[in-house]
């Protein structure tokens, strides 16, 4: 490797958590996994956390699985908008709450009160999901203002793993965009609207870029000589940002970030907060080399997980092989709806979510495993279809192109059916984006290569994506129409 060794990515998920050691051989960049663990929710008193301490056991034990090649660097990605929040000697002093908190929702509303949301909008550029970071921060501040006022510092997940894992704690920019309270033009904390909020302006940790190197790997963590001298490095900390530094998204390619929730956007070169951007509550995250994503959240593959698990309590287990398969053969655009629908965001059991949502709209419940999932991955595609034109109206551009990464690139029915919505070529792949660019940046910062152009060409090198026509086309269009119909602006 150009400045020798390999380079170690943490890729920390919603459901699963996993290590990958990156190497270059010959102009091409091997991908390795060498651990993967769960990662799962724990509900105690009134909350739904994150076990921080065992994801740290596992980044630990994944440091003993690193062979006898030395590591030049490691950083970490994760998904965006929780929190820790350390005390007066770094110690976290609760585990992070899980962004799917019940809590959120009221919090949304009772902060909108103090601060109109255009005026939040003006200062941030983020679409308004109970799910942001702010609305977090102002519920702890209502419940539990003991722990808020005995913080020193807050980082966001991935920065909590650099901090444990190097020592210094610092935010990286574009997983500190995701909270609601960062200023997309100074790139810089939202003081005003914290203090405004009555919440602690100061408590946010230093802001660095993507790339940046924040420490030597800490002594103690692991006795092998290969990590001595093992650099620290913050990637493009958000796993969606990770993604897109993986691959070229500007111009006339959009991408789509597909998992447990769908993320659609471009790369572009300065933040768009206009009053279109705001009524189409679009929202501009961090990139890589000082670019914007514009993008839109959706609420993504959950809502197939969560029927998943709805049928495994009744006993019925399926995989997701079986589950498309069945799809395929369910009869088309029986039932739609709306994925950023509330009823969705964490419903104790989602086929019942999806029930009472089509009673809601004079629509049949669907009839079948095969028929709920053809009917979330309709209303996927089809919700891709009216955000792709939402962003081209907000770019001014023609979008030909959708390149899908993520763990949802591996589903076919849905990237054809990406396809057929929307009338625009799919390429499908990598599924390891987010690893992919953690890894990229990881290289540029360590000289590794020149810089991420030449990362992302190695990249398309070594994994190029599978490509997927539209067909059928019409028979969207009449579905489209229906369909927008259950599209209501609420958080989406």
């Amino acid at each position: 490797m150009g400045a020798g060794g390999a380079h170690l990515a943490f890729d920390l998920g919603a459901e699963s958590g996993r290590a990958f050691v990156g190497r270059l051989e010959a102009g091409n960049l091997e991908l390795r996994e060498i651990h993967r663990f769960s990662n799962e929710p724990v509900e105690y008193g009134r909350g739904l956390y994150w076990d921080a301490a065992r994801l740290w056991l596992e980044i630990r034990s994944a440091l003993h699985f690193v062979d006898g090649t030395d590591i030049t660097s490691v950083g970490v990605d994760a998904w965006g908008v929780d929190y820790a929040l350390l005390g007066e000697r770094g110690e976290l002093l609760q585990n992070p709450r899980h962004y799917r908190d019940r809590r959120n929702v009221a919090a949304m509303q009772e902060l909108l009160k103090i601060v109109s949301a255009r005026e939040v909008y003006r200062m941030t550029g983020i679409q308004f999901m109970p799910i942001n970071t702010l609305n977090q921060l102002f519920a702890a501040k209502r419940e539990t203002p003991r722990i808020l006022a005995a913080a020193e510092r807050l980082v966001m997940i991935p920065d909590l793993f650099h901090y444990w894992l190097s020592g210094n704690a610092a935010c990286e920019y574009t997983t500190a965009t995701t909270t609601q309270f960062v200023n997309p033009t100074t790139r810089s904390w939202a003081s005003d609207l914290l203090n405004r909020l009555g919440l602690p302006s100061q408590l946010p940790a230093p802001l660095v870029e993507p790339g940046s190197i924040v420490g030597k790997l800490k002594r103690g963590l692991t006795r092998k000589e290969s990590l001595r001298e093992t650099l620290v490095v913050t990637p493009a900390s958000h796993d969606t940002a990770s993604a897109v530094a993986a691959i070229s998204a500007r111009d006339h390619t959009a991408f789509l970030s597909s998992g447990t929730w769908s993320l659609l956007g471009m790369e572009v070169d300065a933040p768009i907060i206009s009053e279109e951007a705001f009524r189409l509550n679009f929202t501009n995250e961090g990139g890589v080399c000082r670019t914007t994503r514009l993008l839109k959240n959706v609420m993504g593959l959950w809502m197939l997980q969560g029927c998943r698990r709805s049928w495994a309590a009744r006993g019925l287990e399926l995989n997701y092989t079986e589950l498309m398969d069945a799809a395929r053969r369910a009869p088309a655009f029986h039932r739609l709806i709306n994925p950023d629908d509330v009823s969705f965001l964490n419903p104790d059991d989602m086929i019942g979510a999806i029930d009472k949502f089509c009673a809601k709209w004079d629509q049949p419940a669907p009839d079948g495993p095969g028929s709920y999932a053809r009917t979330i991955l309709e209303s996927l595609a089809l919700k891709y279809r009216l955000l792709l034109g939402h962003l081209e109206s907000l770019t001014g551009r023609r979008i030909t192109d959708i390149r899908v990464v993520g763990g949802g690139a591996r589903n076919r029915l849905l990237s054809q059916f990406t396809a057929d919505a929307t009338g625009r070529r799919v390429l499908s792949g990598p599924v390891e984006a987010a690893a992919l660019g953690n890894i990229a940046v990881q290289m540029a910062a360590t000289g590794a290569v020149s810089g991420i152009p030449e990362a992302r060409a190695i990249i398309d090198r070594s994994f190029p994506p599978e490509i997927f026509e539209p067909e059928d086309t019409a028979k969207w269009d009449a579905a489209a129409q229906r369909f927008q119909q259950y599209c209501e602006f609420i958080y989406a």
